[in-house]
Parts: C-alpha cells; sequence; structure tokens
C-alpha cells in the first residue's frame, strides 16, 4: 500500500510492479485503501496505518462536491476526468467514511468522516445501482455502531435495503435466487448488506434473502471444493453460460468478506470453509493453477486471463487481497 500511495492519495494502476502516474487516482481505489489502513491499524495497532489512512480520508473530502457526490477520477496533475463519478464509487466512499467513523482512528479522523458521509448520505438514497445501494448499507451499519442512538441511519438502512428486497422479489425464481437478471460484478456485496441490515435491524426477512442469494452464489462459484469466479468476458446472464475468464482479484476478495460476515451471523461452518476456498484462489488453487499473491512485492496480479497471469498489480487487485487476508484475520479464520 505504501508503495503505491504518494502524499495526494493511491494510485489507480501499475506496469507490472511499477506505478503507472499518468493513470492517477480514483476515489473507487481510495475508499477501499481507507477500510484497508484502518482495519490494519485495528488489528495491529500499526501507526504508519493511520498515516496512510489520514491521506486516504482527505482524497475523499477532496472528490466529493458541494452537493455530497464525487467525483471519482482524479488525473496525476490533480486535475478532475469526470464530471461525476459512478453511484458505486460514491456507495464505497460512504461505506469508508462508516467504517472509518466505528473504527479505533483518532477523534478528529473519525469527526471528519462523520461529515463527509453526512454530507453524501442525501445522494445516496436515490440510488439505483444495487451495488451502490449495498456498499451504503455497509457504511450505515458501521455508522449505527459508531452512533446507535441515531434513528435516522437505521431508517435510512431500511430504505436501501427494502429497494434491494423488491429487486429480489422481483427477480428471483426456484432456479436463480438473485437480484438481477444476470451476475456480474462485486456480486456477494449484496447478501453482504443484507447481512449488515439484519444485524442493525433483526428483521428476519433481510437474513433469509442473505443466505438464500449468497448460498447460490456459493453453487455458482464454488465448483468441486476450488473458486471459480465469474469472468468478465461475458459474465452470465440467467439460463446462459457463465464465462470463465477473466476471473479477477475482486471477486475472491467480496467472496472471502461476505461469506465471513454470514460465518458471523448464522454460525454455520460452511461460511468459513467457503470464505476460505475463495481466499485460496489467490494462493494457486484456481483453473490455472497459478498464485496471484507476489510475496516479492506483497502484491496482487491483476486477474487471470485464459493464457495465464495478467502481470500488472495495481490498486484494485492488490487491496482486495489484503483486505480479505485482513478479514480472515479479523474473523479468527487465519
Amino acid at each position: 500500500m505504501r508503495t503505491l500511495t504518494d502524499e495526494t492519495g493511491m494510485f489507480q494502476h501499475t506496469k507490472f510492479s511499477t506505478v503507472d502516474r499518468k493513470e492517477g487516482y480514483t476515489t473507487d481505489d481510495n475508499a477501499r485503501a481507507l477500510i484497508a489502513a484502518l482495519r490494519h491499524h485495528d488489528l495491529y495497532g500499526d501507526p504508519d496505518a493511520l498515516g496512510l489512512a489520514d491521506t486516504y480520508l482527505t482524497f475523499l473530502l477532496h472528490t466529493q462536491m458541494s452537493d455530497g457526490r464525487f467525483h471519482n477520477l482524479l488525473g496525476f496533475d490533480r486535475r478532475f476526468q469526470d464530471d461525476l463519478g459512478s453511484e458505486d464509487c460514491m456507495g464505497r466512499a460512504l461505506w469508508a467514511c462508516g467504517y472509518a467513523m466505528s473504527s479505533n482512528a483518532p477523534e478528529d479522523m473519525k469527526r471528519l468522516a462523520k461529515e463527509v458521509f453526512d454530507r453524501g448520505l442525501p445522494p445516496s438514497l436515490g440510488f439505483a445501482s444495487p451495488r451502490a445501494r449495498a456498499f451504503t448499507i455497509l457504511g450505515l451499519n458501521r455508522y449505527r455502531s459508531a452512533l446507535p442512538e441515531d434513528r435516522n441511519i437505521l431508517d435510512n438502512m431500511i430504505v436501501l435495503a427494502e429497494g434491494l428486497m423488491t429487486q429480489y422479489r422481483s427477480e428471483a425464481s426456484r432456479d436463480w435466487r438473485w437480484f438481477e437478471p444476470y451476475l456480474t460484478y462485486s456480486n456477494p456485496r449484496l447478501p453482504q448488506a443484507l447481512f449488515a441490515a439484519h444485524e442493525s435491524t433483526g428483521r428476519p426477512p433481510y437474513l433469509h434473502v442473505a443466505r438464500s442469494s449468497l448460498d447460490f452464489l456459493i453453487e455458482v462459484q464454488i465448483v468441486g471444493g476450488m473458486f471459480i469466479p465469474i469472468g468478465n468476458r461475458g459474465w452470465l446472464e440467467k439460463g446462459g453460460v457463465k464465462a470463465l475468464y477473466d476471473q479477477q482479484p475482486i471477486e475472491a476478495s467480496c467472496m472471502v468478506e461476505a461469506a465471513s460476515t454470514a460465518l458471523r451471523s448464522t454460525g454455520e461452518a460452511r461460511y468459513g470453509e467457503a470464505a476460505l476456498k475463495a481466499f485460496e484462489w489467490y494462493h494457486g488453487r484456481n483453473t490455472q493453477g497459478v498464485a496471484l499473491y507476489n510475496e516479492d512485492a506483497g502484491t496482487s496480479y491483476d486477474g487471470i486471463t485464459p493464457e495465464g497471469l495478467n502481470r500488472n498489480q495495481g490498486a484494485e487487485a492488490t487491496l482486495s487481497y489484503y483486505l480479505a487476508f485482513l478479514k480472515l484475520r479479523e474473523e479468527g479464520l487465519t
């Protein structure tokens, strides 16, 4: 993380293991990095991690617009490369700020995270993206653990969770227990968010749909004891055939975190087993038998193609590995 970070934030891309400065920075990656740095600090008490976290939170403050929404793309020249970021990037930023509020960060950092979150929450209630809704729910869950007396936070979580429930009821069938007529990227975040919503609200339907949809993903992606994520060259449409490549590290990480959350929520050991199988993907238990984790550099390769490794080692891939590793440590699974 230190290698990928300068005084502005975390760089988005690399050429092999060397930072590619011309590609600049993203809110997406700096939100992920804020969670990773604070999770590391919570586990190990490393003061250097707080310095990194401060850089990433400052980046989010800089990219937030006056109406609470966020830019996503910032050039190396510190000029914005977009007019408005995606809903997903905004949801990730809110999740990261909620995470900061309930971490062991200094009080001033928590106050700033709350300010950014409070300004960004109103636009989130109009999100159409189910992933953006899920990221925001995860942030609201952490916000509520920091400030449980704030009833408004619970009400907003219910609004977003009900949006996911409506999508699930509209699309799900006996053989397709999902929120959309296709499976694309970061799928496990949706059931993970409903596990979090159940934790905060105690509403049984959230737990039922969280379990049903995560079980469906496990059936689709763990085959013969091996985690095989849905490839991004075609994804998986309802009634179609699952794309095998390219496989991306973020999919393994999302499964590790969602399954670990399910283990904590239900106590069912099979979810811990699913989390460990997904993590093994990074270490060679995959369709190509290649290790994604680069021990020498402390990074992750960007994915698996039909020909083997994509040898670039950008922020998303490396953060995905570290978030998964830290989550397993946090839950006592490694």
